[in-house]
C-alpha cells in the first residue's frame, strides 16, 4: 500500500500579491497623506464669506465690526456688515446675543475683551435692545452718548444657497426698522510701529501686511489703518479677515510706488515703503512685500 505524501508548506500555491503588505501600505499611505495635508501643506481658504466662518470666528467678526463702529459711528456700514453673517435674528439683537455669549466666557478676563463687549453693549442699547451682558458686565464710567434718531434699513436676507453656490450682491434692505445712532467717541491710545520687515514671495507680491497688538502681544481687532501714497490714500480696519488673524489687515501696492502706513490719530506714519522689484529664493522676479507691526507706545 502506497503511503500518501504529506503536503509541505513550500508546495502551497503562491500569490503574486501579499494582502498583508497591501493593507499595511494603504494604511501608511492614508496616514502620510493626512499628516501632509494637515501639517505640512494645509489648505488655505480664500474669498470666504462671513456667513461661512465658524461660530467662534463669527463672534470675533462681530467684535471687529463693533470696534469699527465705535470709531467711525457709521451705522449703515455696521448693519450691512452684520447682515453678511446671515444672523437668525435681526442684526441688532444678534449683537446682544453674541455679547451675552462672550460675557459668559473668559473673553472678559482682560481689558481688551471688556472694552469690546462694552462697545457692543453701547451699540445695541442705543437701539433699544437688551441682553444678558447688561447684568454680567458693569457699566462703563460716564453716560452713554446722546442718541440721534434716524431711520435705517432692516436687512432682508436671501434664501440660503446650495453648497456650491456663491452668494452674490449685498442683502436687500427695506426701510422698516427704527434705529438710533449714538455719537460714540473713538477709543484713544498711542501706538508705534516696529521697523517694517520685507519679504519676497511671488504668491504674495507687493503686499503690506499690518498687525496691531496690545502690550502682551495679543491681537487687537477693529483698529483703523491708513495707507497714503502720492495721489491717494486708503482707510481700512484690522480683524475683518479672521482667518488671517484678528490683528491682521493688508494692502496691495502698485509697483514702483511709495507708501506710508499709520494708525490715524494713534501713531506716526512709517517711513516710506517702496514697491520695488526683488528676486525670490527660487529666482523668480517679483515685488517686495512688507510686514508692519503696531504696538502700544
Amino acid at each position: 500500500m502506497t503511503e500518501s505524501r504529506r503536503s509541505s508548506r513550500y508546495e502551497r500555491p503562491r500569490y503574486p500579491i501579499s494582502f498583508t503588505a497591501l493593507i499595511l501600505g494603504v494604511v501608511i499611505g492614508i496616514a502620510g497623506g493626512l499628516f501632509y495635508a494637515w501639517n505640512l501643506a494645509p489648505t488655505e481658504e480664500f474669498n470666504t464669506e462671513p456667513w461661512q466662518l465658524r461660530a467662534d470666528d463669527q463672534a470675533h467678526y462681530v467684535v471687529a465690526i463693533m470696534l469699527n463702529y465705535a470709531y467711525d459711528s457709521d451705522l449703515a456700514l455696521a448693519v450691512t456688515r452684520l447682515a453678511q453673517l446671515r444672523p437668525p435674528v435681526d442684526p441688532i439683537q444678534y449683537v446682544a446675543d453674541v455679547a451675552c455669549d462672550l460675557a459668559r466666557s473668559g473673553y472678559v478676563n482682560d481689558n481688551s475683551g471688556l472694552t469690546a463687549i462694552r462697545a457692543m453693549m453701547r451699540f445695541y442699547q442705543g437701539q433699544g435692545r437688551t441682553g444678558c451682558a447688561d447684568q454680567l458686565i458693569p457699566a462703563a464710567e460716564g453716560p452713554i452718548a446722546t442718541e440721534a434718531l434716524i431711520i435705517a434699513a432692516t436687512p432682508t436676507l436671501p434664501p440660503p444657497p446650495t453648497k456650491t453656490a456663491t452668494p452674490s450682491g449685498s442683502p436687500q434692505l427695506t426701510p422698516t426698522t427704527e434705529i438710533r445712532a449714538p455719537s460714540t467717541p473713538a477709543p484713544q491710545s498711542a501706538f508705534q510701529s516696529i521697523n517694517p520687515t520685507t519679504f519676497c514671495d511671488p504668491e504674495f507680491a507687493g503686499v503690506i501686511e499690518i498687525y496691531v497688538r496690545d502690550g502682551r502681544g495679543q491681537p487687537v481687532p477693529g483698529q483703523p489703518i491708513r495707507v497714503v501714497w502720492a495721489d491717494g490714500e486708503s482707510l481700512f480696519f484690522t480683524g475683518l479677515q479672521p482667518l488671517r488673524g484678528l490683528d491682521y489687515a493688508d494692502f496691495q501696492m502698485t509697483p514702483n510706488t511709495g507708501y506710508t502706513v499709520e494708525m490715524p490719530g494713534l501713531s506716526e506714519p512709517t517711513n516710506q515703503l517702496i514697491a520695488s522689484t526683488c528676486v525670490s529664493a527660487d529666482g523668480t522676479e517679483t515685488i517686495t512685500s512688507y510686514r508692519v507691526i503696531f504696538i502700544p507706545r
